[in-house]
């Protein structure tokens, strides 16, 4: 996976678990703004109850904008991650994390998580923004 950040992680921090404290995009980078994404179907339904499904879902989704623009998971520098329910997503970690390597492999940009006391479509207990910067030029 190519690097198109440069990771700014200082010692005074501590050492990041699972994200990056600041992301420096390359010069010639193009950036892409990622709306918040939840697990609702095309027709605007959530339909997935479980929230490790929905995450799964809202993620694929901001991906899918990110690769419709020319990049891909290493190309996304910020994504904040609104929940409704914090101990949920606590106590689902262990399997958060098995679905978020396998969507963005070992790339951890810098996040935030949020919670929130509810989202607009009925049902959503996950939404996912992200900021990406896609090298160079667009393809025509």
């Amino acid at each position: 996976m190519p690097r198109v950040f440069e990771h700014v992680d200082p010692e005074a921090l501590g050492p990041p678990k699972g994200w990056t404290n600041g992301m420096v995009a390359p010069a010639d980078g193009r950036v892409l703004f990622v709306a918040g994404q939840d697990a609702a179907d095309p027709d605007g339904r959530v339909t997935a109850d479980g929230f490790v499904e929905q995450f799964d879902r809202a993620l694929g989704k901001v991906l899918t904008v990110v690769e419709a623009a020319g990049g891909g998971p290493e190309s996304v520098g910020r994504m904040t991650i609104y929940v409704t329910e914090l101990d949920t997503y606590r106590k689902s970690r262990p399997a958060l994390g098995g679905v978020y390597r396998a969507r963005m492999g070992k790339h951890f940009p810098a996040m935030s998580l949020v919670e929130v006391s509810r989202l607009v479509e009925p049902g959503a207990k996950v939404e996912i923004e992200a900021t990406a910067v896609l090298p160079g030029t667009p393809t025509p």
